[in-house]
C-alpha cells in the first residue's frame, strides 16, 4: 500500500478504538500494496516509538498501549504471527493523552492475544512531543479528515501504490487481494548514514515499561534489518539497546546461523555472548565483514567460505568478530547423528571476518574420527587470500633423498610482494633450505629463488642453487630483463630435484636483454652465456657459445610508392667460448628486402627480393684459414595462393568447405661456405612450419642454396554460422630443380629431386573429442619417416583421456598415454605412461588416485622418472586437502598438471590470491 494508505489506516484505527465499537465498524478495509510483498523489513519510521497492540476483534475493549514519542509505528497482525507493517500519522491530542495516562502504569501485561511491538533506538526517545494542536473534532470526522489529508513522516521514502485499475477490481470483488509472502530470512537493507533502524518484536505475550524494557515470551521473534532472532523468552532494555534471549535461541544473520540455550547482545557495538552455541557461518564477501546488526557490505568475491561447529561459549567482540571457547570447526556440512569427516578441536578459536583470518590455539585436527595433527597455534585464511604464517607441512619419500619432511613458512610482505622459506629435511642428504621471493610493481616484476644444503651426507660437500628472473619496463618503448641461474655442481638437480623438466637440465641460462620497440622498427641487445652441468658418470657435454653481446635490428614499412613493402634485418654478435681450443668470431649480418604484395578477391601473389650480406672477424681460427670472411647472397622468392569455397552438407548438417592451394618458389644462388665457422647453426626440421622458409638452416652461419618450388593444398570444413573448424587436412611437398651444394660439416648433401610428402589431419569428432595426425612419407622408399598421432577425449571437467604416439625413424619412438577419470563413488584415477619403443624402457610413469569427499580431497601419487644414467628416480606423494582450512602432505598438483595435459583439480576450491599491483 502507499504511504498515504498506511497513514489513513493507522490514524483511523487509533481513533476508532478510542471512539468505541461503532466507530470501529466504520473503519475502511485494509488495502495491500504488492510492492511490499516479501519485502522483509519495513522502512524505518520517522521517530522513536514503542507500540504494543494485541490482535483482537474490532469490538474488543480498549487496549493498553505504551507511547513514548510522536509518530508511532503500528504493526497489525492479519493472523497470529503474520504481521504487516503500517505507519500512522500523528495522532490527535485525545489519543496522546490516553497513551500518556496509560504509560504511567509500571507494567501492563497483554493476555490471550499475539502481540507485536516496534521498538526504535532510544536516541530519539528523548525528542519532545510536538505542540498541542487545537481540540480535535469527533472521532469519525477526524477519520474523514485523516483520509482526505494524510500526514507523512517527512523523510520516509515513497513506495509505489497498487495501480488504480487493479485496486478497483479488488474492491469490486472481481480479483483477490494479493496474499502476504513470508520469507525464511530477511531482505538486505542498505542503511543510510545517520539513519536509525527500528527493531520489531512479535510474541504470544509482550509486556513493557516505558523507556526501560520490553519483555516478550512465547514464540518470540525479533527482527532488525537483516537479522532474525527466535527464542522462548526475550528481554529488551531500551536505554542500553541490549537484549537477552533464553530458551531455544536461534539467531539468523545473512547466511549465518547460531543456536543455543541463551544469548545476550548489545546492539550498538555488537558485543555479547552465546552459551553452548552450534554455529553455521556462510560468507561470500571480502573486505570488511558485514555488521552484525547495522551494516551491509557490497564487495562480493567468487569464493564461498563456510564454517560449522559447536562451542561451550561464543563471544561477540564487535562487528564480524567471534571468539569461541572449547570449540570445533569444520567446513563439512553437518549430518545429524555423526561427526563430520574432518574437524579441528581447539581450546580457543577466533574468527575475524574483518581481516578474514581464523586463529586457533591448542588445535588438534581429526580425520575420520582419528587425530592426525596437533599444533599449539594455527592461523588460516577465511577467504582463501594470502596471509603470513606457517603453511601445512609436507611429507614424502624419494630414492635419492629418502624420507622427507618440509615445513614452509609464508610471509605476505605486501599485496605486491611475498616470500616463502621452506626447510626440507631429507634422511639421506640433510637439510636443504629453500627460499623464494616474488615482487610486482607497475613497471617491473620478478622472482628470486635459492636452495642451500650445508653438507650433503652422501657426497660430504656443500651444495646450492640460485635463480633470478627480472623484467623491467623503462618507458619510451624500452624494456629489459635479467635471468641468472647457478648451481654448485653438475648433479645438483638429478640428486635433489624431482620432475623431468628439472632433472634433465644440462645448461643453465644466464642472460640480460635491453629491447626497444618503435612501431615500425625494433632493436634488441643481448648478453648471453650458460653454465653447463657436467655429470662425471656421463660423456662430456659441449658448452654452448656465449653471445657477448648480440645486437639485432628489424624494420618493416608497407604502403610505399607502387605498393612496395620494405624490410630489414641486421645483426651483430660476438661468439666466445671458455674452451681455449675452440674458434671465436664476431659476425655481422645485413639483410635488406623489398616485396610487392598483389592481392585480389580471388588470389594473392607476392614477389620478393633481398640481399643477405655477412662478414666474420675470427680469432683462434684453424691454421691456414683467413681471419676475415665475407658472404653476399641474393635471395628471390614468389609466394602465391588461391582460395575456393563451397556449401555442402556434412553428416546431414550445413557446412562450408574450403580449398586453398599455395605455391612458393625460392631461388638462392650457390656461395662457397666451406671455410665458414659454425657457432649457432643446425639443420632445421622439415615440417609445415619450415617448408615455406627461405633457409633450410636454423642460424646465420649457413645460407642454403635453393632452386625449388613448394606446393601445398589445404582443405577445411567450417561451421557456416560460427566459423568453427571441424576438419582441417593439408598435404605438401617440395620440388628441387638443382642438387644441393652448401652444407654443414658432416652433413650428407641431398641429391633427390623432391622431398618426402608432408601430411596433416585434425578432426573434431565430437564437441569434446579431437584427433590429429602428422606424417612424413618417403615415396621413393615407400616408408614412413615420421609420424605423430594424437587424440583427446574430455566430455566434462574431471574426465580426460589423452593418447599420443611419436615416431621418427632411427631417432625416436614413444607411446604417451595420460588421463583423469572418475572410477566409482568419489574416486578418480589419474596417470601418465610414457614408454620409449626405441630404448625399450619406461621414460616416466605417474599414477595416482584422488578422492573427493566434498569438504576434503585425498591424493596418492606415485612417480618414476628415468635419468640419463639408465637409472630411475622414484617419489611417492600423499596429500589431504581440507577445504578452506589446510593441506597436509606433499603436493603433487604441479606434477599432475605437467604430465597430464588438460588435468583439472576435482572439487575446485578457492586458491591463494596472486600478487597484485599496488
Amino acid at each position: 500500500m502507499s504511504q498515504s494508505h498506511r497513514g489513513q489506516f493507522g490514524t483511523g484505527l487509533l481513533l476508532a478504538l478510542l471512539a468505541g465499537p461503532a466507530a470501529a465498524e466504520a473503519l475502511p478495509p485494509l488495502r495491500i500494496n504488492p510492492a511490499l510483498l516479501g519485502a522483509g523489513t519495513p522502512p524505518p519510521p520517522a521517530a522513536v516509538s514503542v507500540t504494543v497492540e494485541p490482535v483482537v476483534a474490532a469490538k474488543a475493549p480498549a487496549v493498553t498501549r505504551l507511547q513514548v514519542a510522536p509518530a508511532p509505528t503500528v504493526r497489525v497482525d492479519l493472523t497470529p504471527q503474520q504481521a504487516v507493517p503500517v505507519t500512522s500519522a500523528v495522532p490527535p491530542p485525545a489519543a496522546r493523552a490516553s497513551r500518556a495516562a496509560t504509560s504511567a502504569k509500571p507494567e501492563t501485561p497483554v493476555a490471550k492475544a499475539a502481540a507485536v511491538a516496534t521498538v526504535t533506538p532510544p536516541a530519539a526517545a528523548a525528542q519532545p512531543l510536538p505542540p498541542e494542536p487545537k481540540p480535535a473534532p469527533p472521532a469519525l470526522a477526524a477519520l474523514a479528515e485523516a483520509i482526505q489529508k494524510p500526514q507523512e513522516p517527512p523523510h520516509v521514502e515513497e513506495r509505489p501504490a497498487i495501480p488504480p485499475l487493479y485496486s478497483a477490481h479488488v474492491a469490486a470483488g472481481e480479483l483477490p487481494a494479493p496474499a502476504l509472502k513470508r520469507t525464511a530470512g530477511v531482505m538486505p537493507y542498505l542503511k543510510r548514514p545517520g539513519e536509525l533502524l527500528p527493531t520489531f518484536i512479535a510474541a504470544d505475550h509482550i509486556a513493557g515499561k516505558n523507556d526501560i524494557e520490553v519483555v516478550a515470551s512465547g514464540n518470540v521473534e525479533l527482527r532488525k534489518r537483516n537479522s532474525i532472532l527466535l527464542s522462548d523468552r526475550l528481554t529488551f532494555w531500551q536505554q542500553e539497546n541490549e537484549m537477552e534471549a533464553e530458551g531455544n535461541v536461534r539467531l539468523s544473520r545473512d547466511g549465518d546461523r547460531v543456536r543455543g540455550p541463551k544469548m545476550r547482545m548489545k546492539m550498538d557495538d555488537s558485543t555479547g555472548f552465546f552459551e553452548q552455541p552450534e554455529y553455521s557461518i556462510r560468507r561470500i564477501k571480502t573486505g570488511a565483514a558485514a555488521t552484525l546488526w547495522t551494516g551491509v557490505e557490497d564487495r562480493v568475491a567468487p569464493n564461498l567460505t563456510t564454517g560449522y561447529g559447536a562451542a561451550e561459549r561464543m563471544d561477540f567482540e564487535g562487528e564480524g568478530k567471534y571468539r569461541l571457547s572449547d570449540a570445533t570447526y569444520s567446513t563439512c556440512t553437518p549430518v545429524a547423528g555423526r561427526d563430520p569427516d574432518w574437524f579441528a578441536r581447539t581450546t580457543s578459536l577466533r574468527l575475524d571476518y574483518d581481516d578474514e583470518v581464523g586463529t586457533a590455539r591448542n588445535a588438534t585436527l581429526y580425520f575420520k574420527g582419528a587425530p592426525i595433527l596437533y599444533s599449539p597455534w594455527i592461523s588460516f585464511s577465511l577467504n582463501h587470500e594470502r596471509k603470513s604464517g606457517l603453511l601445512t607441512p609436507t611429507f614424502g619419500s624419494t630414492s635419492t633423498g629418502g624420507m622427507e619432511y618440509t615445513q614452509p613458512f609464508y610471509w605476505n610482505i605486501a599485496p605486491n610482494m611475498d616470500a616463502t622459506i621452506s626447510p626440507r629435511f631429507m634422511a639421506k642428504r640433510g637439510t636443504l633450505w629453500n627460499g623464494e621471493y616474488r615482487y610486482l610493481q607497475p613497471s617491473y616484476s620478478g622472482t628470486m629463488q635459492g636452495q642451500y644444503l650445508t653438507e650433503d651426507k652422501i657426497l660430504r660437500k656443500r651444495r646450492s642453487f640460485f635463480s633470478l628472473n627480472h623484467s623491467q619496463s623503462l618507458g619510451y618503448g624500452l624494456s629489459g630483463s635479467l635471468q641468472l641461474n647457478n648451481a654448485s655442481d653438475g648433479t645438483f638437480f638429478s640428486d635433489l630435484a624431482s620432475g623431468s623438466s628439472v632433472i634433465a637440465q644440462t645448461n643453465l641460462l644466464r642472460q640480460a636483454t635491453l629491447a626497444y620497440s618503435g612501431g615500425w622498427w625494433s632493436a634488441n641487445l643481448l648478453a648471453q652465456s650458460y653454465q653447463t652441468l657436467q655429470d662425471p658418470s656421463l660423456p662430456p657435454v659441449a658448452e654452448p657459445y656465449r653471445r657477448l653481446p648480440q645486437l639485432t635490428v628489424t624494420a618493416s614499412r608497407s604502403r610505399l610508392p607502387l605498393g612496395l613493402t620494405a624490410a630489414f634485418n641486421g645483426e651483430y654478435v660476438n661468439f666466445s667460448n671458455a674452451t681455449q681450443s675452440l674458434e671465436q668470431a664476431r659476425r655481422f649480418t645485413l639483410y635488406p628486402q623489398l616485396s610487392l604484395p598483389l592481392t585480389t578477391d580471388a588470389f594473392t601473389i607476392t614477389p620478393k627480393i633481398g640481399l643477405h650480406a655477412t662478414s666474420y672477424n675470427r680469432d683462434r681460427q684453424p691454421v691456414g684459414t683467413p681471419e676475415k670472411l665475407t658472404r653476399n647472397v641474393p635471395i628471390f622468392s614468389v609466394d602465391s595462393s588461391v582460395g575456393f569455397e563451397r556449401d555442402f552438407e556434412w553428416f546431414g548438417k550445413p557446412a562450408l568447405q574450403t580449398l586453398e592451394p599455395r605455391l612458393y618458389y625460392l631461388y638462392v644462388p650457390v656461395r662457397d661456405q666451406s671455410l665458414f665457422p659454425v657457432f649457432d647453426t643446425g639443420v632445421a626440421g622439415f615440417d609445415f612450419a619450415q617448408i615455406f622458409s627461405e633457409n633450410r638452416y636454423a642460424g646465420g652461419d649457413r645460407i642454403g642454396d635453393a632452386n625449388q618450388a613448394t606446393a601445398m593444398l589445404t582443405s577445411r570444413v567450417l561451421d557456416p554460422l560460427t566459423g568453427a573448424e571441424t576438419v582441417r587436412a593439408a598435404i605438401g611437398q617440395r620440388f628441387y630443380f638443382s642438387t644441393q651444394k652448401v652444407g654443414l660439416p658432416g652433413e650428407v648433401l641431398r641429391s633427390d629431386r623432391q622431398t618426402n610428402y608432408l601430411g596433416s589431419l585434425s578432426v573434431r569428432v565430437a564437441p569434446q573429442t579431437y584427433a590429429n595426425a602428422d606424417m612424413q612419407y618417403n615415396p621413393r622408399l615407400s616408408r614412413m619417416e615420421a609420424l605423430n598421432l594424437g587424440g583427446r577425449y574430455s566430455p566434462e571437467a574431471g574426465k580426460l583421456l589423452n593418447a599420443d604416439y611419436r615416431y621418427t625413424r632411427d631417432a625416436l619412438g614413444q607411446i604417451d598415454l595420460s588421463g583423469q577419470w572418475p572410477v566409482f563413488g568419489g574416486w578418480h584415477a589419474v596417470g601418465r605412461f610414457n614408454y620409449s619403443t626405441k630404448e625399450r624402457r619406461m621414460i616416466e610413469t605417474v599414477g595416482g588416485l584422488e578422492y573427493d569427499g566434498g569438504c576434503w580431497i585425498g591424493r596418492v601419487v606415485f612417480q618414476r622418472l628415468a635419468t640419463q644414467t639408465q637409472q630411475s628416480n622414484t617419489a611417492l606423494f600423499f596429500q589431504l586437502e581440507f577445504s578452506g582450512f589446510a593441506k597436509v602432505g606433499s603436493n603433487p598438483l604441479d606434477i599432475l598438471r605437467r604430465n597430464v595435459p588438460g588435468y583439472g583439480v576435482i572439487n575446485q576450491q578457492g586458491t591463494e590470491g596472486p600478487l597484485t599491483v599496488p
